[in-house]
């Protein structure tokens, strides 16, 4: 009869072993030559009548070994269902007690295998912790520099004759050049379009008055500055932090001047932003950008208290881990080996996210946070229809339930929606937890804070 014996090893590590008598495989391999004996094909003899003694001659150890190893998972899986501990992935095989296999001498064997415990643990207070709601103020600047983006983007290309503005647009030929102004063989040459606004100050003085044909020769540090440089070199293929790119000399040509005609502060262009909102004034459309704008800037707010919460959980839970457990598991158990070391370089970062998965399960569990399937099909439906345009009411709906149903089908599908809908859940249920204190940031603030770990 097959006993399983469980030792402690280590820190939230086990071992089991597994203790095989003949009585628990001998009959199963016995049956396993007479079923293999009906259905083997060999040369000169008909399907069926094999005689049991050369099957065993031919296939026996090859079968004695499959029945052996069958029988142990058997017992292994059996006990898991039954025990129930609470472990990390599979339980890995003790290598070194793989015995070796004798048909002609049956015996008893055992076998070991190491599992990984999960670890006790309680969560901290969120009540407790100190955060901030780092909220963005909408100001009159910020609402006109978003109109005046809007009125650029949707506006039209003129041509010019002369360069008269910071805001022309220049296509321009730039070509590689020694400093006295003569051609580099093999240089770079590249056609761009850039603003006036973009150049240096003396650039700029220099390029007014300027028309298509007309060449200037600059070095690329002095008519670029700070990050505008680093689009310029990494737009002719050097690295944005690359001195001595930036010590090079350029021809500029004129290539043809523009100036974008802004769009018109009009009731076409105010729907066409919004459409279905029928905004008649410059006052309603203001208002409505201005909302549109808060409604961002508290959904980047709410997403970096959510960072804070995310890291005052990770960092105020206290959490052990079968560490030699998980990194032979990070070798052996997943689908590409590793070697020791790149288990142990992955180690930290596998640890932390491990860590994350058992605390946003307790929270879960604890809490009775979950996603129902109505949920998940309306969460489906909408991002449909938002892909599609909204529909009208009246249109027919029939195709858009068939299309949610093959959805719904899709594994991968249901859980990456699954997955984001519950952690938005149960951020959602953290963040009436916490008591943040309010702090009034500025758009680059706020951007500065943010990390997107989760």
């Amino acid at each position: 009869m097959a006993t399983v014996v469980r030792e402690n090893i280590g820190l939230l590590n086990d071992k089991l072993v597994i203790k095989l008598g003949k009585e628990d495989y001998l009959p199963s391999f016995e049956k396993s030559v007479k079923e293999y004996s009906k259905k083997a094909n060999v040369p000169g003899f008909r399907k069926g009548m094999v005689p049991a003694g050369m099957i065993r001659k031919m296939y026996g150890p090859s079968l004695f070994t499959d029945e052996i190893l069958r029988s142990v998972e058997k017992e292994l899986f059996v006990y898991l269902d039954k025990e129930r501990p609470d472990i990390f992935a599979r339980p890995l095989p003790l290598t070194e007690s793989m015995p070796g296999f004798d048909m002609n001498n049956p015996a008893d064997y055992e076998f070991g295998f190491e599992i990984g415990l999960k670890p006790e643990f309680s969560l901290p207070d969120l009540a407790k912790g100190k955060f901030t709601l780092n909220d963005v103020e909408i100001t009159d600047a910020m609402l006109e520099d978003e109109i005046n983006r809007l009125r650029i983007k949707g506006g039209k290309m003129v041509d010019k004759e002369l360069v008269d503005h910071e805001e022309n647009v220049l296509n321009i030929l730039l070509t590689e050049v020694a400093k006295d102004g003569q051609a580099v063989n093999d240089g770079i040459s590249k056609e761009n379009s850039v603003l006036v606004k973009y150049l240096s100050a003396p650039i700029q003085k220099e390029v007014m008055g300027k028309k298509a044909g007309d060449k200037i020769n600059f070095q690329l540090k002095k008519a670029f500055e700070g990050d505008k440089l680093e689009m310029m070199l990494q737009d002719l293929g050097f690295e944005k932090h690359d001195k001595e790119a930036a010590e090079k000399y350029f021809n500029l040509e004129m290539v043809k001047i523009g100036n974008v005609e802004k769009r018109e502060m009009d009731e076409t262009f105010f729907n066409e932003l919004f459409p279905g909102r029928e905004l008649k004034t410059e006052a309603d459309f203001k208002e409505a950008l201005r909302s549109e704008i808060s409604k961002y800037w508290e959904g980047q707010s709410k997403n970096q208290l959510h960072d804070q919460i995310y890291h005052f959980l990770l960092d105020e839970t206290k959490m052990n881990f079968p560490e030699t457990f998980l990194k032979r598991w990070l070798q052996e158990g997943t689908e590409q080996q590793k070697t020791p070391q790149q288990a142990e370089e992955e180690f930290p970062t596998f640890s932390n996210q491990l860590k994350w998965t058992l605390i946003s399960d307790k929270l879960m569990k604890d809490n009775n946070i979950e996603v129902q399937e109505p949920e998940l099909r309306a969460h489906m439906k909408n991002e449909v229809m938002g892909y599609f345009g909204q529909l009208s009411e009246n249109g027919a709906m029939e195709w858009l339930d068939s299309y949610v149903e093959r959805m719904m089908k899709d594994e991968k599908q249901v859980d990456s929606t699954y997955r984001r809908l519950i952690t938005e859940k149960m951020f959602k249920w953290a963040e009436d937890q916490v008591k943040p204190k309010q702090k009034k940031v500025t758009p680059d603030e706020l951007n500065a804070m943010q990390h997107h770990h989760h």
